[in-house]
């Protein structure tokens, strides 16, 4: 408001002051003398004067204009030329402050398009990464499969060689033992035959106990390698690969029933890579304990918790690492009975486990993690993941008797049954980040 009054002040000035200096010069023309010329004519008889002729004299020898009206005027227009000047700088300050107003403007603009700049950069930057990397992870994934199908086919081409050359030394075996039968008499008759026949059949005998070692050492080999073989085919050829600990791979299970639950038995096969202090194969948590029931490895121990770690059943020096082994967790409400199982035979059995205790439903069953208890799946902890491969998981409603757990240990008919609450090849489970199947 202060500049608007300033700017009509000035503008009445400029448009009103000459007529001003023309009102303020009138009476000097009036008076007769204007820039020292003086008019011959005399008035004095025809108009009225108080001034006396002593006084018009002395006047007339004055300059025209008198000293103390100069001065006036002087400061008339000193004072307008100071107040112009004050309304010139004004404007200038109000010029100044609105041009620093908006430079500050502009600069905050140009920040802001440079922050804008600088997200978009990174977010186009991350995306790079997260490509190269999943393109690396691919790569690999392909070339660790062509390695295992080389490495497939020259186990079978060795197979096949050690298998055919047994069959060789066995023909071989079956006609020496012929030939010494239907011959035995010319064979006693000649001993020195009979040296080389049974150097021979020595040295035939060896050779077959080297290829019969060699059989077992490569069968060996092969079966911690392969999957546990069963009468299913869509259920133990069929594994989760874990390649690598990190808290974005992970295995999401949704069960066939409520996890509402005062018994249950959870089974499964895993080739677990390494075995840290706390490494999960089986997660289940809710919103209020992300860890009520755990199936978990430590070193080479194996480990179960219902309803939090407070209830704790260990079996110890029952895991190996890059081995496959089959593991069963149980557990009833009543008298909290809880037995674990390895390779079909009972390695821990403990009472008092969560006695009366009933799992709340409605929770998240995670395979190779646990549940961050932020409920966000980011803020899993890596160190906890696990690598290697797992497969055959089912889950029953009740315990099973021992009998079907040695049952479904054994390789070669494991694969026939699937649990009521979770069914391998049945329920849902669905892989993330790089876990994936594999055959």
């Amino acid at each position: 408001m202060g500049g608007q009054t300033n700017i009509h002040t000035s503008i009445n000035i400029r448009m009103y002051g000459p007529g001003a200096m023309l009102a303020l010069c009138l009476p000097c023309f009036l008076s007769g003398n204007v820039f020292g010329y003086e008019y011959g004519e005399d008035y004095s008889d025809s108009y009225y004067n108080e001034i006396s002729n002593g006084e018009r004299l002395q006047r007339a020898t004055q300059i025209p204009c008198p000293p103390q009206d100069l001065s006036r005027w002087d400061k008339l227009f000193i004072m307008l030329e100071d107040y112009q000047m004050k309304q010139d700088m004004l404007l200038q300050q109000n010029e100044d402050m609105v041009k620093a107003e908006m430079d500050s403007i502009r600069r905050e603009l140009h920040k802001h398009n440079n922050n804008n700049v600088c997200v978009q950069a990174s977010e186009n930057t991350c995306k790079c990464i997260s490509e190269h990397m999943n393109r690396n992870l691919n790569q690999a994934m392909d070339q660790l499969r062509e390695a295992a199908d080389m490495y497939q086919a020259h186990n079978n081409e060795t197979l096949q060689q050690l298998i055919q050359y047994s069959r060789n030394q066995a023909t071989h075996l079956t006609m020496a033992m012929k030939s010494f039968s239907t011959y035995p008499k010319e064979q006693e008759a000649s001993n020195a035959d009979g040296g080389k026949l049974e150097r021979a059949l020595m040295a035939t005998v060896a050779d077959l106990q080297r290829v019969h070692a060699q059989l077992a050492l490569f069968q060996r080999a092969t079966a911690h390698r392969f999957l546990p073989s069963g009468k299913c085919f869509n259920c133990c050829e069929m594994a989760l690969l874990f390649p690598m600990r990190s808290k974005h791979i992970f295995v999401e299970v949704t069960p066939s029933m409520s996890m509402s639950l005062q018994s249950f038995t959870i089974c499964l096969w895993a080739k677990v890579t390494q075995s840290l202090n706390k490494t999960v194969l089986f997660s289940y948590g809710t919103k209020k304990n992300p860890q009520e029931l755990q199936l978990l490895l430590a070193r080479n121990s194996l480990l179960l918790t219902v309803g939090g770690e407070t209830h704790l059943v260990e079996a110890h020096s029952v895991v190996t690492d890059g081995q496959w082994g089959h593991f069963c967790a149980a557990w009833s409400s009543e008298q909290g009975l809880a037995t674990l199982w390895v390779n079909g035979e009972n390695a821990a059995k403990v009472p008092g486990v969560a006695e009366g205790h009933v799992l709340p439903g409605n929770g998240f069953i995670l395979l190779g993690q646990e549940r961050s208890r932020s409920g966000i799946y980011r803020d899993m902890d890596s160190s906890v993941a696990f690598t290697g491969k797992m497969t055959g998981v089912n889950m029953w409603n009740h315990m099973l008797d021992a009998g079907r757990i040695k049952e479904y240990a054994d390789q070669d008919g494991y694969c026939d049954s699937r649990g009521n609450v979770i069914g391998w090849g049945v329920s849902e489970i669905i892989p993330h980040g790089g876990a994936q199947y594999i055959n």
